[in-house]
Parts: C-alpha cells; structure tokens; sequence
C-alpha cells in the first residue's frame, strides 16, 4: 500500500461493489476488495491493481479476521463501503427462518458488524473517514418476493442514522446510498424477461435502467470532501422511481 487514505469495499467481485472501487481508485484512495467468492474477488482485484480479500460478511469470525488483516498488513481504514448483500426470493407464506436469518446476517448484522469495527479503527487513529452503507428503495417501497430483503435494507436506512449520531463528534460521516433498477448481475433474471423489465421500466420515470458505476459515483462523492457535511442520509439513485405516485 502507498500513503494514499485506504478503502474497503465489500461485495465487490462485480456489479456494484466493483464499481464503487473503480470510482473510489480514481479519487486517490488504494482500495482492499472483499467478497465470498473468492476467485471473483481475486481477479477483480488483479484487473484494478488492487488487493482481494475473501470474506463472508455473514460469518462473525471471518469479518473479524479480515479486520484483523487489513489492520496487520495494511494499516487503518479511511472510507468503508458496505456494499454486500442477497436477496433470496420466495413465496411469503413458505419463506423459511433459516433463509430470512441469513439475508438478515449478510445484509444487515455484517453491516453492524464492520461499521463498528471500522469506526474503531478511526476513531483510535483520528481519521474523519467514511461509511457508506448499500441501502435500496426497497427500504421505503417494497416486493412481496423479497420480505428479508426489504426488512433488511430498511434497517440499514435507520441503522445508518444511528451511526451517524454516534460518530458525529468524531467527524466520521455516515450515510447510505439506495439503487433502483440497476443492470447488475441480480437484475438479470429481469432483464431477461421482455415483460418483466417493462413492468420495471413502467415504475423508473427515467425509462431505463441504472448503471452500476451511477452508483459507484454517488458513493465515492459520499466518501470525498465534497460531501463533508452531509450525514446520516440515504440518497436515493433511482431515475426519479420513489417519486412516482401511479403508472399510465
């Protein structure tokens, strides 16, 4: 690593997370890229000249050891995106705990999990860093396919909220970012289905899909000067969807 302020980016062996680092790199940052899938991330990481480090975000031990290597090998963190997650959709009537339980681990415990730990970390080194968590309109509308999902992109709008006024005194920002439709790898079933992605595009006034880098933009702004006194917000990118009130 090099004396540039340094970046974790969680679930960024592709879509979303790939492009938050993508942009975070090109703001000054050197960027550690975790995921589960542990050649993805690799490889992600070997194309943007950066570091992979394989990681669960629904295992307690296995975040802790990542924590624990980064702050070993390369030092404290200065910006934290929480960026990994899963939907798992079902049927609400046969929805099993066991499947509600881990989106609610990856999604919103590992969030808790690795904010706490990386705001330890700045608070010990004196670092005005920045979180930002990957919320979704679906904390604020919802699908009835996705009940865990929902439940858990809305506790980390009010998760984000509760950090924020934590760390506030110690001038390390907190906020979220909620996607709409975005073209990503959990959008494909969507995208290839004719029928299904008019319905979507029916709820997106813009009339098309987001871009995953929209969203690695938006995110990197949250973590840079610019947006130094904004906390405690989820910014909504979603093509003006949460604003529409009835479909012609």
């Amino acid at each position: 690593m090099t004396d540039k302020p340094l970046a974790l980016v969680t679930g960024a062996a592709q879509g979303i997370g790939l492009a938050c680092a993508e942009a975070l790199m090109e703001d000054g940052y050197d960027v550690i890229l975790s995921d589960i899938n542990t050649d993805g991330v690799s490889a992600a990481a070997q194309k943007l000249g950066a570091t992979a480090i394989a990681c669960d975000m629904g295992d307690l031990a296995q975040i802790e050891a990542m924590f624990a290597k980064i702050a070993a090998d390369y030092g404290p963190i200065s910006a934290l995106v929480n960026n990994a997650g899963v939907a798992m959709p079902g049927d609400f009537l046969s929805y099993d705990v066991e499947t509600f339980d881990k989106v609610i681990n990856i999604n919103l415990r590992g969030v808790f999990v690795a904010t706490q730990m990386a705001a330890r970390v700045m608070v010990e080194h004196k670092i005005a860093g920045a979180i930002v968590n990957m919320s979704s309109i679906n904390a604020q509308v919802a699908i009835p396919q996705i009940p865990a999902y929902c439940a858990s992109k809305g506790g980390v709008m009010q998760l984000t909220k509760v950090v924020a006024l934590a760390l506030a005194k110690n001038n390390i920002r907190v906020n979220a970012v909620g996607p709409g439709s975005i073209d990503t790898e959990m959008m494909a079933g969507v995208n290839a289905n004719p029928e299904a992605f008019k319905t979507a595009m029916s709820r997106t006034p813009m009339g098309r899909a987001g871009s995953a880098r929209e969203i690695g933009d938006v995110v990197a702004f949250l973590c840079s000067k610019k947006a130094s006194y904004i906390t405690g917000e989820t910014i909504y990118v979603d093509g003006g969807r949460l604003g529409l009130n009835y479909t012609c």
